[in-house]
C-alpha cells in the first residue's frame, strides 16, 4: 500500500486533484479530512464570536487515523475505470494507493509516519480569499471571518511546517492549471513507486 497527503490552504484544489489522481491509478481510494468535522455545537467559540474550525480540535483525528490505518491494513480497490494507457495499469495493478486530502494534516504525529509522499497547495491571499467567496458553507462563513481566524491559522500552519526541517513537502502553486499540477503529482507518484519496487 502506497499512501500519500494532499494538504491545501482553504479552496486550493486539493480535492480536484485528489478525484482526478483516483482515476489515474487503477487501485486508489481518498479518504477526505472533511469528513472527521465535529458538529458546530463541539466547536469552540473565540472571543470574537468565530468558530474555531481551521485547528484540529474542530475534527475527530482520532477516528480518522484509525480509518487510515484500517485501510493500511486491509486496502479497498473501488474498481474505478482508470484513463491511463492499459501498460501503465498493468504495471500497477498490484499496487494499492491512498491519497488522504485535507487543510490540517501534517502537524499531527500520528499521522507523520505512515506517508510516502506530502504534497502542499498554496495560494496568494487575494486568490484564496477570491476562491473562497465563491463557496457556500455550512454553517456559512460569518463578516471577517477568512482574514479574522481562516487566513492567520493558515499562515501559522504553513510556518510551522517550513521551520520543521525534518519534514518533506512538496510545495505546489495552486494557481497552476489542474492539468498541469495533475501532471506533475502524477509523474512523481509514478517515480516514487518504481524507486520504492527498487
Amino acid at each position: 500500500a502506497f499512501t500519500m497527503f494532499s494538504n491545501s490552504v482553504t479552496n486550493g484544489g486539493k480535492t480536484t486533484l485528489a478525484e482526478k489522481l483516483k482515476k489515474m491509478f487503477p487501485n486508489c481510494d481518498i479518504i477526505s479530512q472533511d469528513d472527521f468535522f465535529k458538529p458546530e455545537s463541539e466547536v469552540e467559540t473565540d472571543e470574537r464570536g468565530f468558530k474555531l474550525y481551521d485547528v484540529l480540535d474542530a475534527l475527530y483525528m482520532d477516528e480518522m487515523v484509525t480509518r487510515i490505518r484500517d485501510w493500511i491494513k486491509s486496502p479497498v480497490s473501488p474498481g474505478v475505470v482508470t484513463e491511463e494507457p492499459q501498460n501503465t495499469c498493468d504495471n500497477l495493478k498490484n499496487v494499492y494507493i491512498l491519497i488522504v486530502e485535507g487543510f490540517l494534516l501534517y502537524n499531527y504525529e500520528p499521522l507523520n509516519a505512515l506517508w510516502n509522499r506530502r504534497y502542499f497547495l498554496t495560494l496568494p491571499y487575494e486568490e484564496c480569499k477570491r476562491r473562497r467567496s465563491t463557496r457556500v458553507y455550512q454553517p456559512a462563513d460569518t463578516p471577517g471571518y477568512f482574514d479574522g481566524h481562516v487566513w492567520p491559522m493558515y499562515l501559522k500552519y504553513k510556518n510551522e511546517l517550513e521551520e520543521n526541517a525534518s519534514m518533506q513537502v512538496d510545495y505546489l502553486d495552486g494557481t497552476k492549471s489542474q492539468e498541469d499540477l495533475l501532471s506533475y503529482v502524477y509523474s512523481d507518484i509514478i517515480q516514487e513507486l518504481y524507486r520504492l519496487r527498487e
